[in-house]
Protein backbone atom coordinates (compact mmCIF):
# COMPACT_ATOMS: atom_id res chain seq x y z
CA UNK A 1 0.00 0.00 0.00
CA UNK A 2 1.30 3.45 -0.88
CA UNK A 3 1.76 5.87 2.01
CA UNK A 4 -1.51 7.89 2.21
CA UNK A 5 0.58 10.95 3.16
CA UNK A 6 2.37 10.73 -0.19
CA UNK A 7 -0.96 10.54 -2.03
CA UNK A 8 -2.20 13.68 -0.24
CA UNK A 9 1.05 15.64 -0.54
CA UNK A 10 2.06 14.69 -4.08
CA UNK A 11 -0.95 13.34 -6.00
CA UNK A 12 0.63 14.27 -9.34
CA UNK A 13 3.50 11.86 -8.69
CA UNK A 14 1.04 9.03 -8.12
CA UNK A 15 -0.97 9.98 -11.20
CA UNK A 16 2.23 9.92 -13.29
CA UNK A 17 3.14 6.48 -11.86
CA UNK A 18 -0.30 5.12 -12.72
CA UNK A 19 0.02 6.51 -16.24
CA UNK A 20 3.43 4.84 -16.64
CA UNK A 21 1.89 1.56 -15.52
CA UNK A 22 -1.02 1.94 -17.93
CA UNK A 23 -3.41 1.79 -14.97
CA UNK A 24 -6.87 3.32 -14.74
CA UNK A 25 -6.74 6.26 -12.30
CA UNK A 26 -10.41 6.14 -11.24
CA UNK A 27 -9.68 4.28 -8.00
CA UNK A 28 -7.00 6.84 -7.18
CA UNK A 29 -9.40 9.74 -7.79
CA UNK A 30 -12.00 7.97 -5.62
CA UNK A 31 -9.43 7.86 -2.82
CA UNK A 32 -8.68 11.59 -3.17
CA UNK A 33 -12.35 12.60 -3.18
CA UNK A 34 -13.30 10.38 -0.24
CA UNK A 35 -10.22 11.42 1.71
CA UNK A 36 -10.95 15.11 1.14
CA UNK A 37 -14.52 14.65 2.36
CA UNK A 38 -13.31 12.65 5.38
CA UNK A 39 -10.89 15.42 6.37
CA UNK A 40 -13.60 18.06 5.96
CA UNK A 41 -15.90 16.08 8.25
CA UNK A 42 -13.08 15.59 10.77
CA UNK A 43 -12.60 19.35 10.96
CA UNK A 44 -16.33 19.83 11.48
CA UNK A 45 -16.30 17.20 14.24
CA UNK A 46 -13.51 19.03 16.03
CA UNK A 47 -15.46 22.31 15.92
CA UNK A 48 -18.67 20.69 17.24
CA UNK A 49 -16.82 18.76 19.95
CA UNK A 50 -15.17 21.98 21.13
CA UNK A 51 -18.57 23.74 21.13
CA UNK A 52 -20.19 20.94 23.14
CA UNK A 53 -17.32 20.95 25.62
CA UNK A 54 -17.67 24.73 26.03
CA UNK A 55 -21.38 24.34 26.78
CA UNK A 56 -20.68 21.76 29.49
CA UNK A 57 -18.33 24.22 31.26
CA UNK A 58 -20.62 27.21 31.18
CA UNK A 59 -21.97 26.89 34.73
CA UNK A 60 -25.40 25.50 35.67
CA UNK A 61 -27.03 24.18 32.50
CA UNK A 62 -29.93 26.18 31.17
CA UNK A 63 -32.78 24.64 29.23
CA UNK A 64 -31.47 26.31 26.10
CA UNK A 65 -27.95 24.95 26.70
CA UNK A 66 -29.27 21.42 27.26
CA UNK A 67 -31.29 21.51 24.04
CA UNK A 68 -28.35 22.91 22.12
CA UNK A 69 -26.05 20.21 23.55
CA UNK A 70 -28.52 17.50 22.50
CA UNK A 71 -28.71 18.95 18.98
CA UNK A 72 -24.91 19.03 18.75
CA UNK A 73 -24.73 15.46 20.02
CA UNK A 74 -27.16 14.30 17.34
CA UNK A 75 -25.22 16.13 14.65
CA UNK A 76 -21.96 14.65 15.94
CA UNK A 77 -23.38 11.14 15.63
CA UNK A 78 -24.51 11.78 12.05
CA UNK A 79 -21.16 13.29 11.05
CA UNK A 80 -19.21 10.47 12.73
CA UNK A 81 -21.20 7.92 10.75
CA UNK A 82 -20.63 9.83 7.50
CA UNK A 83 -16.91 10.19 8.29
CA UNK A 84 -16.66 6.47 8.99
CA UNK A 85 -18.25 5.71 5.62
CA UNK A 86 -15.78 7.93 3.78
CA UNK A 87 -12.92 6.43 5.77
CA UNK A 88 -14.08 3.01 4.58
CA UNK A 89 -13.99 4.20 0.97
CA UNK A 90 -10.44 5.50 1.34
CA UNK A 91 -9.30 2.27 3.01
CA UNK A 92 -10.66 0.13 0.17
CA UNK A 93 -9.34 2.45 -2.55
CA UNK A 94 -5.87 2.55 -0.96
CA UNK A 95 -5.65 -1.25 -1.17
CA UNK A 96 -6.39 -1.16 -4.90
CA UNK A 97 -3.71 1.39 -5.89
CA UNK A 98 -0.54 -0.32 -7.22
CA UNK A 99 2.99 0.46 -6.09
CA UNK A 100 5.03 3.32 -7.52
CA UNK A 101 7.78 2.06 -9.87
CA UNK A 102 11.35 2.81 -8.83
CA UNK A 103 13.04 5.61 -10.78
CA UNK A 104 15.38 3.10 -12.47
CA UNK A 105 12.52 1.06 -14.00
CA UNK A 106 12.33 1.58 -17.79
CA UNK A 107 9.15 3.25 -18.99
CA UNK A 108 7.10 1.14 -21.37
CA UNK A 109 3.59 -0.04 -22.15
CA UNK A 110 4.05 -3.82 -22.18
CA UNK A 111 6.49 -6.74 -22.20
CA UNK A 112 7.80 -5.79 -25.63
CA UNK A 113 9.51 -2.81 -23.99
CA UNK A 114 11.27 -4.76 -21.23
CA UNK A 115 15.04 -4.38 -21.05
CA UNK A 116 17.32 -7.39 -21.53
CA UNK A 117 20.07 -7.12 -18.91
CA UNK A 118 22.17 -10.18 -19.77
CA UNK A 119 22.18 -13.61 -21.40
CA UNK A 120 23.96 -16.58 -19.86
CA UNK A 121 25.01 -19.71 -21.74
CA UNK A 122 24.06 -20.81 -25.24
CA UNK A 123 21.14 -22.75 -26.75
CA UNK A 124 21.80 -26.49 -27.01
CA UNK A 125 22.88 -27.85 -30.39
CA UNK A 126 20.02 -30.28 -30.95
CA UNK A 127 19.70 -32.53 -33.98
CA UNK A 128 16.45 -32.38 -35.92
CA UNK A 129 13.31 -30.56 -34.80
CA UNK A 130 13.15 -30.20 -30.99
CA UNK A 131 10.12 -31.83 -29.40
CA UNK A 132 7.98 -30.01 -26.81
CA UNK A 133 8.37 -31.19 -23.23
CA UNK A 134 4.84 -32.61 -22.96
CA UNK A 135 5.49 -34.87 -25.94
CA UNK A 136 8.85 -36.01 -24.53
CA UNK A 137 7.40 -36.61 -21.08
CA UNK A 138 4.44 -38.57 -22.43
CA UNK A 139 6.63 -40.76 -24.65
CA UNK A 140 8.95 -41.50 -21.72
CA UNK A 141 5.95 -42.36 -19.53
CA UNK A 142 6.95 -39.81 -16.87
CA UNK A 143 4.13 -37.28 -17.43
CA UNK A 144 0.46 -38.27 -17.55
CA UNK A 145 -1.91 -35.46 -18.49
CA UNK A 146 -4.85 -37.69 -19.45
CA UNK A 147 -5.18 -39.39 -16.09
CA UNK A 148 -4.66 -36.06 -14.32
CA UNK A 149 -7.59 -34.66 -16.31
CA UNK A 150 -9.68 -37.67 -15.26
CA UNK A 151 -8.75 -37.13 -11.61
CA UNK A 152 -9.05 -33.35 -11.43
CA UNK A 153 -9.56 -31.65 -14.79
CA UNK A 154 -7.46 -29.62 -17.22
CA UNK A 155 -4.22 -27.90 -16.18
CA UNK A 156 -3.10 -30.74 -13.92
CA UNK A 157 -0.46 -33.44 -14.37
CA UNK A 158 0.61 -36.71 -12.77
CA UNK A 159 4.39 -37.15 -12.52
CA UNK A 160 5.20 -40.88 -12.84
CA UNK A 161 8.22 -43.00 -11.94
CA UNK A 162 11.43 -41.25 -12.93
CA UNK A 163 9.38 -38.10 -13.56
CA UNK A 164 8.16 -38.02 -9.96
CA UNK A 165 11.73 -38.70 -8.79
CA UNK A 166 13.09 -35.88 -10.98
CA UNK A 167 10.53 -33.39 -9.65
CA UNK A 168 11.41 -34.38 -6.07
CA UNK A 169 15.13 -34.19 -6.88
CA UNK A 170 14.75 -30.68 -8.26
CA UNK A 171 13.08 -29.47 -5.05
CA UNK A 172 15.78 -31.00 -2.85
CA UNK A 173 18.59 -29.74 -5.09
CA UNK A 174 17.24 -26.18 -5.09
CA UNK A 175 16.70 -26.14 -1.33
CA UNK A 176 20.20 -27.50 -0.72
CA UNK A 177 21.79 -24.81 -2.90
CA UNK A 178 19.88 -21.97 -1.25
CA UNK A 179 20.39 -23.20 2.32
CA UNK A 180 24.00 -24.44 2.10
CA UNK A 181 25.51 -22.07 -0.44
CA UNK A 182 23.31 -18.98 -0.54
CA UNK A 183 22.71 -19.02 3.25
CA UNK A 184 18.92 -18.78 3.37
CA UNK A 185 16.98 -20.01 6.40
CA UNK A 186 14.56 -22.81 5.52
CA UNK A 187 10.90 -22.71 6.53
CA UNK A 188 8.01 -24.99 5.58
CA UNK A 189 4.75 -23.04 6.03
CA UNK A 190 1.04 -23.96 5.81
CA UNK A 191 -0.52 -24.31 2.36
CA UNK A 192 -3.70 -22.67 3.68
CA UNK A 193 -3.63 -19.02 4.74
CA UNK A 194 -6.18 -16.57 6.08
CA UNK A 195 -7.49 -13.45 4.38
CA UNK A 196 -5.23 -11.18 6.46
CA UNK A 197 -2.17 -12.90 4.99
CA UNK A 198 -3.40 -12.42 1.41
CA UNK A 199 -4.22 -8.81 2.20
CA UNK A 200 -0.72 -8.24 3.58
CA UNK A 201 1.08 -9.34 0.44
CA UNK A 202 -1.40 -7.78 -2.01
CA UNK A 203 -3.37 -10.74 -3.38
CA UNK A 204 -6.50 -9.37 -1.73
CA UNK A 205 -8.72 -7.63 -2.52
CA UNK A 206 -7.65 -7.03 -6.12
CA UNK A 207 -6.73 -10.59 -7.18
CA UNK A 208 -9.24 -12.75 -5.34
CA UNK A 209 -10.34 -14.36 -8.62
CA UNK A 210 -6.81 -15.76 -9.04
CA UNK A 211 -7.02 -17.65 -5.74
CA UNK A 212 -8.58 -20.96 -4.77
CA UNK A 213 -10.72 -20.51 -1.65
CA UNK A 214 -11.41 -23.21 0.93
CA UNK A 215 -13.65 -21.16 3.20
CA UNK A 216 -12.47 -19.38 5.34
CA UNK A 217 -8.95 -20.01 3.99
CA UNK A 218 -7.11 -19.53 0.72
CA UNK A 219 -4.71 -22.00 -0.89
CA UNK A 220 -1.29 -20.38 -1.27
CA UNK A 221 -0.59 -19.01 -4.77
CA UNK A 222 3.10 -18.90 -3.77
CA UNK A 223 5.15 -19.29 -0.58
CA UNK A 224 5.59 -15.50 -0.70
CA UNK A 225 2.26 -15.19 1.12
CA UNK A 226 2.86 -17.31 4.25
CA UNK A 227 6.58 -16.51 4.52
CA UNK A 228 6.16 -12.73 4.28
CA UNK A 229 3.41 -12.95 6.88
CA UNK A 230 5.72 -14.69 9.35
CA UNK A 231 6.48 -11.19 10.65
CA UNK A 232 3.09 -9.54 10.19
CA UNK A 233 2.36 -6.99 12.95
CA UNK A 234 5.87 -7.40 14.38
CA UNK A 235 8.62 -4.90 15.19
CA UNK A 236 12.05 -6.34 14.39
CA UNK A 237 15.37 -5.00 15.60
CA UNK A 238 17.89 -3.67 13.09
CA UNK A 239 20.43 -6.33 14.05
CA UNK A 240 17.97 -9.03 12.90
CA UNK A 241 18.06 -7.65 9.36
CA UNK A 242 18.47 -8.72 6.68
CA UNK A 243 16.34 -11.84 7.06
CA UNK A 244 16.58 -14.34 4.20
CA UNK A 245 14.11 -17.22 3.98
CA UNK A 246 13.73 -20.05 1.50
CA UNK A 247 10.62 -22.18 1.30
CA UNK A 248 9.29 -25.00 -0.84
CA UNK A 249 5.51 -25.27 -1.27
CA UNK A 250 2.99 -26.50 -3.72
CA UNK A 251 1.25 -23.49 -5.27
CA UNK A 252 -2.36 -23.16 -6.41
CA UNK A 253 -3.69 -20.66 -8.95
CA UNK A 254 -6.98 -20.43 -10.78
CA UNK A 255 -5.25 -18.91 -13.84
CA UNK A 256 -8.23 -16.62 -14.31
CA UNK A 257 -8.08 -14.92 -17.68
CA UNK A 258 -5.52 -17.37 -19.12
CA UNK A 259 -7.96 -19.46 -21.15
CA UNK A 260 -6.36 -20.60 -24.38
CA UNK A 261 -2.83 -19.79 -23.14
CA UNK A 262 -0.35 -22.63 -22.56
CA UNK A 263 -3.10 -25.22 -22.34
CA UNK A 264 -0.59 -27.99 -23.03
CA UNK A 265 2.33 -28.92 -20.84
CA UNK A 266 3.67 -27.67 -17.53
CA UNK A 267 3.88 -23.93 -18.11
CA UNK A 268 0.52 -22.87 -16.68
CA UNK A 269 -0.91 -25.35 -14.17
CA UNK A 270 -3.49 -25.00 -11.40
CA UNK A 271 -1.13 -26.84 -9.04
CA UNK A 272 2.65 -26.62 -9.27
CA UNK A 273 5.75 -26.71 -7.06
CA UNK A 274 8.01 -23.76 -6.43
CA UNK A 275 10.97 -22.82 -4.27
CA UNK A 276 10.60 -19.23 -3.06
CA UNK A 277 13.17 -16.74 -1.72
CA UNK A 278 11.94 -14.00 0.64
CA UNK A 279 13.96 -11.18 2.17
CA UNK A 280 13.32 -8.47 4.79
CA UNK A 281 15.78 -5.55 4.78
CA UNK A 282 16.26 -1.94 5.81
CA UNK A 283 15.23 0.55 3.11
CA UNK A 284 18.81 1.52 2.25
CA UNK A 285 19.83 -2.12 1.69
CA UNK A 286 16.89 -3.32 -0.37
CA UNK A 287 18.17 -2.67 -3.89
CA UNK A 288 21.48 -4.35 -3.16
CA UNK A 289 19.43 -7.23 -1.76
CA UNK A 290 17.41 -7.39 -5.00
CA UNK A 291 20.58 -7.85 -7.03
CA UNK A 292 21.80 -10.61 -4.71
CA UNK A 293 18.42 -12.37 -4.63
CA UNK A 294 18.34 -12.36 -8.44
CA UNK A 295 21.83 -13.83 -8.67
CA UNK A 296 20.93 -16.45 -6.06
CA UNK A 297 18.02 -17.57 -8.24
CA UNK A 298 20.33 -17.58 -11.27
CA UNK A 299 22.71 -20.03 -9.59
CA UNK A 300 20.11 -22.80 -10.00
CA UNK A 301 19.91 -22.30 -13.75
CA UNK A 302 23.68 -22.02 -14.05
CA UNK A 303 24.28 -25.24 -12.12
CA UNK A 304 21.75 -27.04 -14.33
CA UNK A 305 23.49 -25.73 -17.46
CA UNK A 306 20.36 -24.04 -18.81
CA UNK A 307 20.53 -21.13 -21.25
CA UNK A 308 18.66 -18.13 -19.83
CA UNK A 309 18.43 -14.38 -19.78
CA UNK A 310 17.68 -11.69 -17.19
CA UNK A 311 15.05 -9.12 -18.15
CA UNK A 312 14.26 -5.88 -16.35
CA UNK A 313 10.50 -5.31 -16.51
CA UNK A 314 9.19 -1.98 -17.76
CA UNK A 315 6.51 -0.01 -15.91
CA UNK A 316 3.67 -1.45 -17.98
CA UNK A 317 4.68 -5.04 -17.19
CA UNK A 318 5.32 -4.67 -13.44
CA UNK A 319 3.27 -6.67 -10.96
CA UNK A 320 0.78 -4.84 -8.76
CA UNK A 321 2.94 -4.71 -5.61
CA UNK A 322 6.39 -4.46 -7.18
CA UNK A 323 8.56 -1.35 -7.37
CA UNK A 324 11.17 -3.13 -9.52
CA UNK A 325 11.34 -6.64 -11.00
CA UNK A 326 13.83 -8.81 -12.83
CA UNK A 327 12.47 -11.85 -14.69
CA UNK A 328 14.64 -14.86 -15.35
CA UNK A 329 13.66 -16.47 -18.63
CA UNK A 330 14.90 -19.91 -19.66
CA UNK A 331 15.33 -21.14 -23.24
CA UNK A 332 12.72 -23.53 -24.67
CA UNK A 333 14.03 -25.09 -27.93
CA UNK A 334 10.62 -26.32 -29.14
CA UNK A 335 9.34 -22.74 -29.15
CA UNK A 336 12.64 -21.12 -30.10
CA UNK A 337 12.18 -18.54 -27.37
CA UNK A 338 12.68 -17.74 -23.70
CA UNK A 339 9.97 -18.40 -21.08
CA UNK A 340 9.76 -16.86 -17.62
CA UNK A 341 10.90 -19.17 -14.83
CA UNK A 342 11.36 -16.67 -11.98
CA UNK A 343 10.36 -13.13 -11.04
CA UNK A 344 12.56 -11.35 -8.50
CA UNK A 345 10.99 -8.21 -7.04
CA UNK A 346 11.58 -5.43 -4.54
CA UNK A 347 8.28 -4.25 -3.04
CA UNK A 348 9.95 -1.56 -0.92
CA UNK A 349 7.54 -0.77 1.97
CA UNK A 350 4.36 -1.56 -0.02
CA UNK A 351 3.72 -4.96 1.59
CA UNK A 352 5.20 -3.97 4.95
CA UNK A 353 2.68 -1.13 5.32
CA UNK A 354 -0.22 -3.47 4.59
CA UNK A 355 1.13 -6.18 6.90
CA UNK A 356 2.48 -3.93 9.67
CA UNK A 357 6.09 -5.19 9.47
CA UNK A 358 8.48 -2.70 11.07
CA UNK A 359 11.92 -2.46 12.65
CA UNK A 360 13.79 -0.23 15.12
CA UNK A 361 17.32 0.96 14.43
CA UNK A 362 17.95 1.11 18.20
CA UNK A 363 16.00 1.05 21.46
CA UNK A 364 15.22 4.79 21.30
CA UNK A 365 14.26 4.94 17.61
CA UNK A 366 10.74 5.10 16.25
CA UNK A 367 9.64 2.01 14.31
CA UNK A 368 10.16 2.17 10.54
CA UNK A 369 8.73 -0.02 7.80
CA UNK A 370 10.99 -2.75 6.46
CA UNK A 371 11.41 -3.42 2.75
CA UNK A 372 10.30 -6.84 1.50
CA UNK A 373 11.58 -8.76 -1.51
CA UNK A 374 10.93 -12.14 -3.05
CA UNK A 375 11.66 -14.26 -6.05
CA UNK A 376 11.25 -17.79 -7.32
CA UNK A 377 14.33 -19.84 -6.75
CA UNK A 378 12.94 -21.35 -9.04
CA UNK A 379 9.66 -22.80 -10.41
CA UNK A 380 10.02 -26.60 -10.35
CA UNK A 381 7.60 -27.55 -13.16
CA UNK A 382 9.08 -25.09 -15.62
CA UNK A 383 12.61 -26.22 -14.74
CA UNK A 384 11.48 -29.83 -15.29
CA UNK A 385 10.09 -28.84 -18.70
CA UNK A 386 13.28 -26.94 -19.61
CA UNK A 387 15.45 -29.96 -18.75
CA UNK A 388 13.35 -32.25 -20.96
CA UNK A 389 13.60 -29.86 -23.91
CA UNK A 390 17.23 -28.77 -23.57
CA UNK A 391 18.66 -32.22 -22.79
CA UNK A 392 16.57 -34.28 -25.24
CA UNK A 393 18.46 -36.76 -27.42
CA UNK A 394 17.71 -38.15 -30.92
CA UNK A 395 16.80 -41.58 -29.48
CA UNK A 396 14.07 -40.02 -27.29
CA UNK A 397 16.04 -40.17 -24.05
CA UNK A 398 16.89 -37.13 -21.90
CA UNK A 399 20.28 -36.56 -20.27
CA UNK A 400 20.19 -35.75 -16.57
CA UNK A 401 22.25 -32.64 -15.61
CA UNK A 402 25.33 -33.78 -13.72
CA UNK A 403 24.55 -32.06 -10.42
CA UNK A 404 21.12 -33.72 -10.27
CA UNK A 405 22.45 -37.25 -10.67
CA UNK A 406 23.32 -37.81 -6.97
CA UNK A 407 19.64 -37.10 -6.19
CA UNK A 408 18.55 -39.74 -8.74
CA UNK A 409 20.70 -42.75 -7.81
CA UNK A 410 23.34 -41.51 -10.25
CA UNK A 411 21.33 -42.29 -13.39
CA UNK A 412 22.69 -40.39 -16.36
CA UNK A 413 19.59 -40.36 -18.58
CA UNK A 414 15.82 -40.77 -18.56
CA UNK A 415 14.89 -43.50 -21.04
Amino acid sequence: MIDPKLIRQDPDRVRAALKDRGEDSRVFETFLQADEEWRRLQQKLEVLQAEKKKLSKGGPPTKEAVEKSKAIGKELTEIEQAAKAFQGKTDVAALLIPNIPHASVPRGADASQNNEVRKVGNPPALKGSPKPHWEIGTQLGILDFERAAKIAGSRFVVYRGAGAALARALVTFMMDVHVRENKYFEVYPPYLVNAESCLGTGQLPKFESDLFKVDPYYLVPTAEVPVTNLHRDEILSADQLPLSYVSYTACFRSEAGSYGKDVRGLIRQHQFDKVELVKFTTPEESYGALEKLTKDAETILQKLGLHYRVVELCTGDLGFAAAKTYDLEVWFPSENRFREISSCSNFEDFQARRAGIRFRRDAKSKPELVHTLNGSGVAVGRTFAAILENYQQPDGSVFVPELLRPYLNNITALK
